[in-house]
């Protein structure tokens, strides 16, 4: 029989070109079976039930004109009128009688599957549509899943439900929308061998960042049990991040793990009424990761296997969109879907748009964040689908999830705020694809948000998405970057946060000219590293008890203390190296000044109390001090993980406030004792030029550091000697001053001189474009700014080599 006119094809006999016979879902698990499973990627086996079975089960039953009679007045716009034809027509589909000769083909093949796995053979039965997964259509969970189906009748059962779903009312009203005609899409069926992911956990991952598009992140998301849950956002999953580049140099790069509350977990039923059920995650599972970091590194290896089949077949690069589970009964981890990404790979890369807010707001929930945008309107919280009637054209849906059926009011909405998922769960995937901010996992949005409350959802902060009080006030700039010049003095950038890194990595830059230490240790890490040191200690003494609770909470996941400081901070410098990666990232070592480590958790058990924390014990002073030296080896560690293991050696490392030669050479010892040896591997080392006895010392400090980048904040400070936090002298305080330009001229002709790279990383150049153009007229190797404000100096500093070319 000719392969369009058979009910059955088996996976091998599959490839990505049978999307019109067996929808994108089966045609990509045909593809992988035939072609990645050499590659060593595990896809359990099964079979398709073609589209032409469909076809013919509409026909020979009779059906399909009656489903045309019933769709003949449909109106989308009305949800009662979409509800009322939706449900009729699966009846119809549902009441009819299988062909015999179509039930027996299903079966026999059924069998035959039995005789591969054993008896009683478990099975997904998913549906692909022929339409499925084009380039702008995600058709995300458009129709249904059947998990742990056993037998013949509970399998033929399964595929009625199937069909019948391609009438849910979510995927008529999705195919209106696309402008796909109902009956010129057919439905086939996926029927695969089940993994033991119940026994074990599960979870859906992209070979690229779903929240910037960066393309050189693998985004894993994973929870216990099986995927549903994840895919449906019923769980708020634990999520990691491999980086590509240094992965496929046999790296092991996990740039970030986060862990997720994972409450729930769907398994399989033994009490006969439903083939899967969900039960309560333990509090010990809830606080561990589901994943050992070997489970990590081969599911993002999976990922570049499959990105890169799949982009060689298109001729172009083809980011996607998979789902694993890994078998608890033998270790084994299983790709159970792959389809393309339908988001970031549709965008114009060369238009940056940037929403900002205009005004603050009081914060009424956070969660997490979904793209990068910000909506506002009227909070309507509807708990149950069959109220989704009530939803208004403009306002913001809150409920506490979302599933496919929820997509013909999220169409309409201005934003989404759920309760429960993570980045890759329906409500997220949906809200990227309609372009609308969605905050996911915010636990009790339903409650803390009031019905009919005036609410500003923003996404525009970095991986923290939070829901303000009233409607706020935001712009939304946008910039061709093609129209940017180019410079001859390396414009690079100040860069802090993290969670922001991917996506500031899009605007035209050189590179990080300062990473800052300090926002990853106040945001994600938030204790003193001595306090985390001395843990044992402070656990045997009852006065420390309600400091080792907090220490407890936050460190949850991690028995030792001190690996939960170096991991964190590892995490936080490789995201940023990533993500500027192969230009240089110069990342500062931690500059809190006393009082501000007195503000970490348990910090004032170790810091003294200083009159002017400003010039007291900061910078490198601290690294080779008794007192300090042990919790400074944490970021040694770090930063030899991050060069060394996960292969960033773009990193660099700076020194900041050293304010003797002398002092500059023991802080160097000190990062030899943890591997870090300047000139091996090729590690550069900075240091600031921030204190007046840098400039004057300029030769000296040459020989012992790789190049300087000024600090125009505090060597203003120190040249004019007041107090930049003092409002009492601020309006002496000006980086322009003929003093500081003066030193700052001399610094830059002292380390040419001696070969030396210079650049600065303070805040002159943002705020003032004229004094970046005086840096230029200096001939400062490069300029690192504030995000906001580089294309703009760009242009002026472009404005400015122009001129001095003249």
């Amino acid at each position: 029989m000719e392969k369009d006119k058979t009910f059955i094809l088996w996976f091998d006999q599959l490839g990505i070109d049978d999307v019109g016979l067996v929808g994108g879902k089966n045609a990509s698990l045909g593809e992988m079976y035939r072609n990645l499973s050499l590659r060593g990627i595990k896809v359990p086996n099964g079979f398709a039930i073609t589209a032409y079975a469909y076809r013919y089960l509409l026909e020979k039953s009779g059906i399909e004109q009656k489903i045309r009679d019933i769709l003949s007045d449909l109106d989308t716009a009305d949800m009662n009128n979409l509800a009322e034809r939706g449900q009729k027509v699966r009846t119809v589909i549902l009441n009819a009688e299988f062909p015999k000769e179509l039930k027996d083909a299903i079966t026999d093949t059924y069998s035959h599957l039995c005789k591969q796995y054993g008896e009683h053979c478990d099975v997904a039965v998913r549906s692909s549509a022929t339409a499925e997964d084009l380039p702008d259509a995600s058709f995300a969970g458009q129709q249904e899943t059947y998990l742990n189906i056993v037998g013949p009748g509970m399998l033929i059962e399964a595929c009625k439900k199937c069909f019948a779903s391609l009438f849910t009312n979510r995927a008529i009203s999705y195919r209106q929308d696309k402008n796909f005609n109902h009956f010129s899409i057919a439905l086939s069926i996926g029927v695969q061998k089940m993994v033991r992911s119940d026994l074990a956990s599960s979870g859906v991952m992209f070979s690229i960042d779903t929240e910037s598009g960066f393309k050189d992140a693998v985004f894993i998301t994973a929870s216990y049990g099986l995927g549903e849950n994840i895919v449906q956002g019923a769980v708020n999953p634990d999520e990691y991040y491999v980086f590509k580049p240094t992965l496929k140099l046999g790296k092991k790069p996990i740039i970030s793990k986060s862990i997720g509350d994972k409450k729930i977990k769907m398994i399989y039923s033994e009490d006969g009424s439903k083939p899967v059920k969900n039960v309560v995650v333990s509090k010990h599972d809830r606080g561990r990761f589901c994943l050992t970091d070997d489970d990590i590194v081969t599911l993002a290896k999976y990922a570049v296997d499959i990105e890169d089949h799949y982009s060689e077949k298109a001729g172009h690069l083809k980011p996607m969109d998979m789902e694993w589970a890994k078998d608890g009964k033998t270790g084994d981890i299983f790709i159970v879907q792959a389809r393309p990404e339908t988001v970031h790979s549709q965008e114009d890369k060369n238009i940056i748009k940037k929403y900002v807010l205009k005004e603050k707001g009081n914060v009424v929930i956070e969660g997490d964040s979904v793209g990068e945008l910000i909506g506002a309107g009227e909070a309507n919280i509807i708990y149950d689908v069959h109220d989704i009637s009530k939803f208004k054209k403009g306002q913001v849906l809150v409920t506490d999830m979302t599933d496919p059926d929820w997509e013909p009011v999220m169409k309409i909405a201005s934003a989404i705020v759920t309760n429960r998922g993570g980045r890759t769960c329906h409500a997220a995937i949906i809200s990227r694809e309609l372009g609308i901010p969605c905050v996911v996992g915010t636990i009790n949005g339903t409650k803390a948000i009031k019905n009919n409350q005036n609410i500003t959802v923003s996404c525009a902060s970095g991986e923290i998405g939070y829901v303000y009080d009233g409607k706020l006030k935001f712009d939304i700039e946008e910039v061709n970057l093609e129209t940017v010049p180019t410079t001859k003095t390396k414009i690079m950038m100040n860069v802090g946060n993290p969670s922001q890194a991917f996506e500031l990595s899009f605007i035209p830059n050189e590179g990080v000219g300062l990473a800052r230490e300090e926002f990853i240790i106040n945001s994600y890490i938030k204790i003193h590293p001595l306090a985390l040191l001395h843990y044992n200690e402070l656990k045997k003494d009852p006065k420390h008890a309600a400091l080792i609770e907090k220490i407890d909470k936050i460190t949850e996941g991690y028995d030792d203390k001190k690996e939960f400081f170096i991991q964190k901070l590892a995490y936080g410098i490789a995201t940023i190296g990533a993500a500027f990666y192969p230009k240089d990232v110069i990342f500062r070592l931690s500059d809190f000044k006393s009082n501000e480590y007195a503000n970490l958790v348990g910090g004032t058990l170790y810091e003294p109390k200083e009159a002017n924390p400003m010039i007291g014990w900061r910078g490198a002073s601290r690294y080779y001090s008794p007192k300090y030296r042990d919790a400074f080896g944490f970021e040694c560690i770090a930063f030899r993980r991050v060069r060394d293991d996960m292969g960033l050696t773009n990193v660099k490392v700076m020194v900041p406030f050293c304010r003797t030669v002398e002092e500059g050479k023991k802080v160097l010892r000190e990062m030899e004792k943890y591997g870090l040896k300047r000139g091996k591997g090729g590690l550069e080392v900075y240091v600031m030029c921030e204190i007046p006895s840098n400039v004057i010392l300029v030769d000296e400090f040459s020989e012992i550091f790789d190049g300087f980048s000024i600090g125009s904040n505090d060597l203003t400070q120190l040249t004019l000697g007041l107090d930049r936090d003092s409002e009492l002298v601020s309006s002496i305080y000006d980086e322009r001053n003929a003093a500081v330009k003066t030193l700052i001229s001399q610094v830059i002709k002292g380390a040419k001189k001696n070969n030396r790279k210079i650049g600065i990383c303070g805040q002159a150049p943002s705020d003032f474009p004229d004094f970046a153009q005086f840096l230029v007229e200096q001939g400062i190797d490069s300029i690192s700014l504030n995000p906001d404000t580089v294309i703009k100096t760009k242009i002026k500093i472009a404005e400015k080599e122009k001129s001095l070319a003249r």
